[in-house]
């Protein structure tokens, strides 16, 4: 049988089950990667196994979110990281090396490796050859102890790149065009597989700006092949010997399929406050903006940089705009520095800021009130920057640079000059030796905990009989920035699950926290379409179930957030018929009619309103394993019970 790419990842990494969408699966993972804003919860959480080292091929913790340390809890958290990584044989990325997606693709990225990360964005990996999924983090420290990770098998989309773009058109442009086609939520569920000739002119940097923004589609993945673009990525990076040329089957098929011409593509622009509010950037061309900001791990490579530095040589900034620049990598910031292009950058009037993700996710570099924010980052979700009111547009660098040049959204291709060339350089330093890496014989090493480090909560089964109150209704699209938010304030709680709680929800209602302190017991969240969509952060489950949530009814849920109210507890209904959305009003006293212990897969749910008599039916699609998560309260708990005991 033909198999497209996807399939053969998949199948070389099977622990059970079999290669049909919507069946249950286990993959073996090879890797995984933790970043600061969530790694702190996940090695809390391996610490809570009790084992003595991962049995991960290789596992890599980065320190890109946490940079600002306005005070003591980002830095004791680092030291705690640092620890972790000594005690359990984890390679550690210290501050400044750089946003971890770019810094593990040029340290670690194999060809043919399956990646789990803590970070949603872990899809990037992708673009190499990898098969790649972001996901919880306590699924993570499970992959960490060496059990498989459990999944839904996807549907394999494949796109089918043709032509070659355009001058003034880059790869932010190609995964604009897909969200304009696909929506936020058109690939949940799906793993999307580019292939064809348009890929020969598509470096691996190029494809990481499209696979990383695959999560923004809901994908559960983005796969490229490894090919010749593979392959000279690896030599500039010191390491072509690990290099394994890997490719569809000639002739392989797909569940679904799309094209796209890349010599019809134009500069794309995503509008406030989605990623698929995409239209062209002249149909919005003309508007004043505050702020115009390169980088990111959504467009993390050197061309990124390299090209938006000879577009402003010579030129200076509009004195109206902040122009932000947010190297990826140390590797990047030398090289930007011996080639002159920082210079252009900052002779041109940017701004620098330390490598890492700052203000994508709104640590620092906040834009004024009402002020268009051009930003080459993965997301515009409300307020996500660090102002409630942004107007936060995601472009291409090429656009971004074009308009701080203007002081308002400028097509690139209006501009008076010719398209700049760029050639990556043949070799680049090895960023290895940067990183801390395993030590070989296990040594004793004692954690470093700060006051701010709080030990994971104890969570209890699920009541045998849930009758609770509905304490809130929100509408469609609720992002996990809006369940629980980053920024500055807010993430240096992340190892603090009882202080961070204080902001659950906050953005769609500022009194929930107070409101369910009152009512100290349990109750329910409703929620509309895509409920939780976004980053894979956890705690935008684990602060809910901490203030009593126990069970989340919506007309749809994404991927990660779905799978994170399981991990912690939380029952994940959806409506059987979308229109009982509007029969459940906020306050309402709400009951299921049986216990956690009596669902069945495929089976509905009924829901009685205490309040109106109404009774409503719900649908799951829980799968058994998934059940007997929820019975034991959790899956921390199951995996002591069953696994690892």
């Amino acid at each position: 049988m033909k198999k497209n790419l996807a399939q053969k990842l998949i199948e070389s990494h099977l622990h059970s089950g079999k290669l049909e969408p919507g069946s249950a699966i286990e993959l073996k993972i090879d890797q995984t990667l933790t970043q600061d804003a969530t790694g702190t919860m996940v090695m809390l959480e391996f610490e809570a196994l009790g084992l003595p080292r991962v049995k991960t091929e290789l596992s890599a913790q980065y320190v890109d979110h946490n940079l600002l340390q306005t005070d003591f809890k980002n830095a004791d958290d680092h030291l705690f990281l640092q620890s972790a990584c000594r005690k359990w044989g984890i390679w550690f990325s210290r501050p400044g090396n750089g946003v971890s997606h770019p810094v593990h693709m040029s340290c670690f990225g194999v060809p043919g490796k399956t990646l789990l990360g803590s970070d949603s964005h872990t899809c990037a990996a992708g673009s190499m050859g990898m098969l790649a999924i972001g996901a919880g983090g306590l699924q993570v420290a499970l992959a960490m102890a060496g059990l498989p990770f459990s999944l839904t098998m996807p549907k394999i989309l494949g796109v089918r790149l043709e032509g070659e773009l355009p001058p003034w058109v880059s790869a932010k442009d190609i995964i604009l065009e897909m969200l304009r086609r696909q929506t936020v939520k058109g690939c949940v569920n799906k793993i999307v597989e580019y292939h064809g000739p348009g890929l020969a002119k598509l470096t691996a940097m190029d494809r990481h700006v499209i696979a990383n923004m695959g999560q923004e589609l809901g994908a559960t993945s983005s796969v490229f092949p490894a090919d010749e673009a593979v392959r000279a990525f690896l030599r500039q990076q010191q390491r072509e010997a690990d290099f394994v040329e890997l490719h569809a089957d000639a002739g392989a098929g797909y569940d679904e399929e799309d094209t796209i011409d890349l010599s019809k593509l134009e500069p794309l622009i995503a509008c406030p406050s989605s990623p698929d509010k995409v239209v062209t950037v002249r149909e919005v061309a003309g508007q004043p903006i505050y702020q115009s900001y390169i980088g990111s791990s959504a467009n993390p490579g050197l061309r990124d940089f390299a090209v938006p530095a000879h577009m402003v040589e010579g030129k200076h900034v509009d004195d109206s705009v902040s122009f932000d620049i947010n190297p990826t990598s140390r590797q990047l910031l030398e090289e930007i520095s011996r080639s002159g292009d920082l210079a252009r950058l900052l002779e041109a009037g940017a701004r620098l800021h330390q490598t890492g993700c700052g203000g994508c996710i709104g640590m620092g570099q906040a834009p004024s009130s009402g002020g268009i924010s051009l930003r080459t980052v993965p997301r515009n979700f409300p307020g996500r920057s660090g102002t409630a009111d942004d107007q936060v547009y995601l472009c291409s660098p090429e656009t971004a640079t074009a308009s701080a040049l203007s002081g308002k959204i400028t097509d690139p291709r209006d501009m008076d000059m010719d398209y700049p060339s760029f050639s990556e350089p043949e070799q680049l330093p090895d960023m290895r030796p940067l990183l801390q890496p395993p030590q070989e014989i296990p040594v004793e090493i004692e954690l470093i905990k700060g006051p701010n480090i709080q030990p994971l909560p104890d969570f209890d089964k699920l009541p045998e009989v849930l009758k609770a109150p509905l304490l809130l209704k929100a509408g469609d699209n609720v992002s996990t920035d809006e369940i629980l938010p980053a920024g500055a304030e807010i993430l240096p709680l992340r190892s603090n699950i009882p202080a961070i709680s204080r902001y659950a929800f906050i953005r769609v209602d500022e009194n929930f926290y107070q409101r369910a302190m009152d009512l100290n017991g349990d109750c329910f969240v409703v929620g509309g379409e895509n409920y939780g969509q976004g980053s894979s952060r956890e705690h935008a489950a684990i602060a809910p179930r901490f203030l009593g949530v126990r069970c989340v009814i919506a007309k749809s849920m994404a991927r990660i957030h779905r799978r994170n109210l399981i991990n912690f507890g939380i029952l994940p209904l959806l409506f059987a018929d979308l229109a009982d959305y509007d029969k459940l009003e906020q306050d309402t006293e709400l009951e299921i009619d049986k216990p956690v212990a009596q669902l069945q897969p495929g089976k509905p749910v009924k829901l009685q309103n205490k309040t109106s008599g109404e009774t409503i039916e719900l649908r799951h699609d829980l799968s058994a394993a998934e059940i007997e998560t929820l019975r034991y309260g959790g899956l921390i708990n199951e995996a002591r019970d069953k696994h690892l005991t």
